[in-house]
């Protein structure tokens, strides 16, 4: 057996046509164009990439993009500012801060800082404490991407065993919720916890975010397995060729699995796509519309 390798970049294109679609139809329907503000402080050369990466994307689903740039020296004070501004701006219906952020300025204050029905990283305590308790709310990209990838295998996750290798407040816990809201039976497991390896054979569904290279291998995962892998690190190889690896041993994995993401191309064409979705999603929540909804 050969694992079925899930195509994050054919799935985020689709993704990004049905937003766009949607973006045309609310515009004819009710006037109304998304609007999605980033804001960068500092000059971090990954956050760059990825910030150009995100307007590209925004700008290609016909949603308005509106990104301020601040200097790394920029004071917290400045920045909440900023974001109170768009906070009460009707044409923005989403802004999110790329992280990190120079050391003078608090990630926890800034992103408490915001709408939280603008807030499509997911990441505002409200929406956090919304997605814990079941109630409808905005969610992190990352962790509804690997979602998204999920439901292209199985429709219904309902009874299967899942197992989330990492509890960061990104990937891992809301991960956790999302899952249980599909009504899987859920193990979360961390550095601390014991056997990894015994409790991830057990495990219909697993989703490594350890930030850990190769941390899983091949004799740990259950035959016919599905395995979503959010790692991503660079690898210098002995003849000196550099590449890109995940959290899992992804050649191992592969006669195991029924099926995996390959690193890249798997989770992270994922995570803008699902931006997309959620200033979308807010845009048509402020508006007091429907919430659209997304084909694998």
């Amino acid at each position: 057996m050969t694992a079925r390798i899930l195509d994050g970049r054919a799935l985020a294109a689709s993704v990004r046509t049905q937003v766009a679609a949607q973006v045309i139809r609310l515009q004819a329907d009710h006037g109304l164009l998304p609007g999605l503000a980033m804001i960068t402080v500092g000059s971090d050369p990954a956050s760059a990439v990825y910030v150009r990466s995100k307007m590209l994307h925004t700008t290609q689903a016909g949603i308005r993009s509106d990104v301020r740039e601040l200097p790394a020296t920029t004071t917290q004070s400045t920045l909440l500012g900023l974001i109170a501004q768009l906070n009460a701006d009707p044409a923005i219906h989403g802004i999110l801060v790329q992280l990190p952020l120079p050391a003078q300025i608090d990630p926890t204050q800034v992103i408490a800082a915001i709408d939280p029905a603008k807030d499509v990283d997911g990441f505002h305590p409200l929406n956090a404490g919304r997605l814990v308790t079941g109630l409808p709310t905005l969610v992190p990209c990352t962790p509804l991407g690997c979602l998204m990838l999920t439901k292209t295998v199985l429709a219904s996750l309902s009874g299967r065993e899942a197992i989330v290798i990492g509890r960061s407040t990104i990937v891992g816990r809301p991960l956790i919720h999302m899952l249980l809201a599909e009504d899987a039976t859920v193990t979360i497991a961390h550095s601390k916890t014991a056997d990894l390896p015994a409790l991830t054979r057990r495990a219909d569904l697993v989703y490594a975010a350890t930030g850990r290279p190769e941390l899983v291998r091949g004799s740990w995962l259950k035959p016919g397995a599905i395995i979503i892998d959010v790692g991503i690190h660079r690898r210098v190889d002995p003849d000196g060729r550099s590449r890109l690896i995940g959290d899992v041993a992804f050649e191992e994995a592969l006669p195991v699995a029924g099926a995996i993401t390959p690193v890249p191309g798997g989770v992270g064409p994922m995570t803008i796509a699902c931006l997309l979705v959620n200033t979308l999603r807010a845009a048509c929540s402020i508006a007091g519309l429907a919430a659209p909804q997304f084909d694998g």
